[in-house]
């Protein structure tokens, strides 16, 4: 079955990234959901050791197509006692793109700390460095 990602939304990630989402989404079956939520690990990432950042992305279900709601990325923050922050939120009901160094984003700056996160992400996922589970609303 096919899972088409609604690719006007604002912010725009970039053709790969939907690409990616898309192809996870063939590994499940959510024909009843109305909402998913991919997360990607590493599962020997740690505050410790570090590693690949854990990233998580929201969809919704809005008629045929999935539209997202955020995509996050997460790192550990902190001392003595790191604990997991939003490093990179994209908030799409927002339209608006968050980093923890700057806070809110310009539009022009957004994107192009989107296509830097993506390409990252994209690339790390090539690498296999990910488990990807999926919880269904």
């Amino acid at each position: 079955m096919t899972h088409t990602i609604n690719r006007n939304q604002t912010p725009t990630m970039p053709i790969q990234f939907y690409q990616l989402i898309e192809k996870e989404l063939t590994n499940i079956n959510p024909q009843e959901a109305s909402a998913i939520t991919l997360n990607f690990r590493d599962p020997d990432h740690s505050a410790e050791s570090g590693g690949f950042h854990p990233v998580e992305v929201r969809l919704e279900k809005h008629e045929a197509h999935w539209h997202l709601v955020y995509v996050t990325d997460f790192a550990y923050h902190g001392q003595p006692y790191p604990e997991l922050v939003k490093q990179i939120d994209i908030c799409f009901n927002r339209k608006q793109v968050y980093s923890l160094y700057s806070g809110w984003l310009s539009e022009q700056e957004g994107q192009s700390l989107i296509n830097l996160f993506s390409d990252n992400f994209v690339a790390y996922h090539n690498m296999d460095v990910y488990q990807v589970h999926s919880n269904i609303d």
